[in-house]
């Protein structure tokens, strides 16, 4: 396998968490009479360019299918932080009726609501049926495709080049990150500024974040790869954001190398960081597989101890990262008896390789488990707080990464 990016022959492996099932095919009930398929899941890292990335053998097709259950509008929190964007960066650019804002991978609405409801003419480009419908529903117009250069072209012709584009938790998603890239390119006006989110792999590695490795998340990426990608494509990178979403995040403010604009020193200084840390030498990347191993070996223990207790677990959030958990440690319904979670999309269904039944929130307060493992970790304090009814009869929470922890 070559790089995605620079095509140098990948040699050293990051991390080898064996076989998993694409993390968002949830099965229904039929499906489980069936066989179930699942790849390799394996990251290399390029010692060129520095992108971390995934072993190819999944088709897009197969990970983003038209029944694709991810509804981003399910977190109260991430929907918060979509409404403070888009009234920040609407003030930055100056964004009014005459402008166009192009979001990629829209999903269900969750952030082009905001353009909509400010009179801002925007446009989502969702491959995903299901929540492009709902975005639909929203009076969001979308194109249901994959983005790149062929989308791009298309737009550019039909005169609907934007004034910003914006992508947040896309850009680790696209197989062919050239392409996609080059597409931002040809898709942003002369002036125009792109803007994309997406988890930082300094963190991954500082926090021990190995559950968001999973089959849809194609690339890892620091500022110093996606400048290299950026410029490659014809574009800059002129400022750059740390965010707390998704256990730690950057946002990259991009614009077209002939741009005025000045860098700003934040990017340097976030630059100087990654290297200090060591993102360009293989020796920080050499160590991680036993720190995931070790997660993995302390989540079975916790559970296998309430297991001879007779005490009853169950989780809460059936989210990607979840599953990459799961099936690394090999839990089953014997150890986890059911997952609860706010998306209608998936209640009624069962995780992918796992097996463990989905169901709505209210049977944390039926079965009453002693405690519920919060899959989706970065959302810890907004799951406690929403399901505080466990504490009452002396039930507890806990998450498993970065490390065991019980959650007060």
């Amino acid at each position: 396998m070559k790089c995605r990016h620079c095509q140098n022959p990948l040699q050293h492996v990051f991390l080898d968490l064996a076989y998993a099932p694409p993390s968002n095919a949830y099965l229904d009930r039929a499906a489980l009479h069936a066989p179930e398929i699942s790849y390799p899941l394996k990251l290399f890292v390029c010692e060129m360019c520095w992108l971390v990335q995934t072993e190819d053998y999944a088709e897009p097709g197969e990970l983003f299918s038209k029944e694709y259950a991810y509804f981003s509008s399910t977190s109260q929190g991430w929907l918060q932080h979509a409404a403070r964007y888009a009234k920040d960066v609407t003030r930055r650019l100056g964004l009014g009726p005459e402008s166009l804002v192009i979001e990629v991978a829209s999903n269900d609405g969750y952030l082009l609501k905001n353009f909509v409801a400010a009179g801002i003419p925007c446009l989502g480009v969702e491959p995903t049926d299901s929540t492009a419908l709902a975005a639909e529903k929203l009076g969001i117009p979308v194109l249901r495709e994959f983005f790149g250069v062929a989308t791009a072209t298309s737009l550019a012709a039909e005169g609907r080049r934007a004034d910003l584009i914006c992508g947040n938790n896309v850009y680790a998603h696209v197989p062919d990150i050239n392409d996609f890239t080059r597409g931002l390119t040809l898709a942003l006006k002369p002036g125009g500024v792109v803007t994309l989110e997406f988890p930082h792999l300094m963190r991954l590695i500082e926090q021990n974040q190995f559950d968001t490795v999973y089959h849809e998340h194609f690339s890892y990426l620091s500022v110093v790869t996606v400048r290299s990608i950026f410029e490659q494509a014809g574009l800059r990178v002129f400022d750059v954001e740390e965010l707390p979403t998704h256990g730690g995040s950057v946002r990259i403010w991009g614009c077209h190398q002939a741009d005025g604009r000045k860098d700003t020193a934040a990017v340097a200084e976030i630059i100087e960081r990654e290297r200090a840390f060591g993102l360009l030498d293989l020796k920080t990347y050499a160590g991680f597989q036993k720190k995931a191993d070790q997660v993995k070996y302390d989540f079975l223990e916790f559970l296998l101890e309430q297991k001879r207790a007779g005490r009853r677990v169950a989780a809460y959030g059936a989210a990607a990262k979840g599953n990459t958990l799961m099936n690394y440690a090999g839990v089953r319904a014997d150890l986890v008896e059911f997952v609860c979670d706010a998306a209608p999309s998936k209640q009624g269904k069962f995780l992918p390789g796992s097996h463990i039944p989905i169901l709505a929130p209210a049977v944390l307060a039926e079965r009453k488990p002693d405690w519920v493992v919060i899959l989706p970790w970065n959302i810890a304090a907004e799951v406690v707080e929403q399901q505080s009814v466990v504490r009452e009869w002396g039930g507890q929470f806990v998450i498993a990464v970065p490390s065991l922890k019980i959650v007060s």
